[in-house]
């Protein structure tokens, strides 16, 4: 192989690839994979990247879950609908850690200029991912608050973890594509 010093960021990068395809699908889109579910019940409103249980798949929405008698004039405000509109950024990531992948390939099978590459990429798709992360974990916290002081049921779901994991994963992946940068490309030579 011409550059095995790439595979373990590769490796990683491909990790966080798939969990934030998995976020990014998450609810309207995919029930099982929500930031924030609300209610109790047959009534549980699922929140994602889209839209939530029953809405549109759209960018930014409003919390409004009518069937639970939510006041959400404390809620919805322009700041939180403006930052629902920010978790468009888990796809955006998803498919720049894609592009990470697919130059790990070529560094893996070429030349280093693809670890490179897949270095920068890895890069940008961390710093998307790590700001997307903090931003819906205050998101989420503040809608989960505001439910609570309404005596509404509302924990949070498994999209924040599966995030947080790829967020792990990239990081790794940075550490790892950085040290396979420097790795060893040449291939040996057989002796006849």
């Amino acid at each position: 192989m011409a550059a095995g010093p790439a595979l373990p960021g590769l490796f990683f990068v491909f990790a966080a690839t798939v969990l934030l395809i998995f976020v990014s699908v998450s609810s309207p889109t995919w029930e099982k994979i929500s930031f924030l579910n609300v209610g109790s019940g047959d009534s549980v409103t699922h929140y994602g990247v889209f839209g939530f249980t029953g809405s549109q798949t759209h960018i930014g929405y409003d919390f409004n879950p009518a069937n639970l008698g939510f006041d959400s004039t404390t809620l919805n405000t322009e700041i939180i609908h403006n930052l629902t509109k920010v978790l468009i950024l888990y796809p955006i990531a998803a498919g720049i850690s894609g592009l990470a992948v697919l130059f790990g390939l070529c560094g893996a099978a070429y030349h280093r200029v693809g670890t490179v590459l897949m270095l920068l990429a890895t890069s940008l798709a961390l710093i998307l991912t790590l700001i997307v992360w903090v931003i819906e974990m205050v998101l989420f916290g503040i809608a989960r608050e505001r439910f609570h002081d309404q005596n509404i049921d509302a924990q949070y779901g498994n999209a924040n973890w599966i995030g947080l994991g790829a967020l792990v994963a990239l990081a790794l992946g940075v550490c790892a594509s950085t040290c396979g940068v420097f790795g060893r490309y040449r291939r040996h030579r057989d002796a006849y």
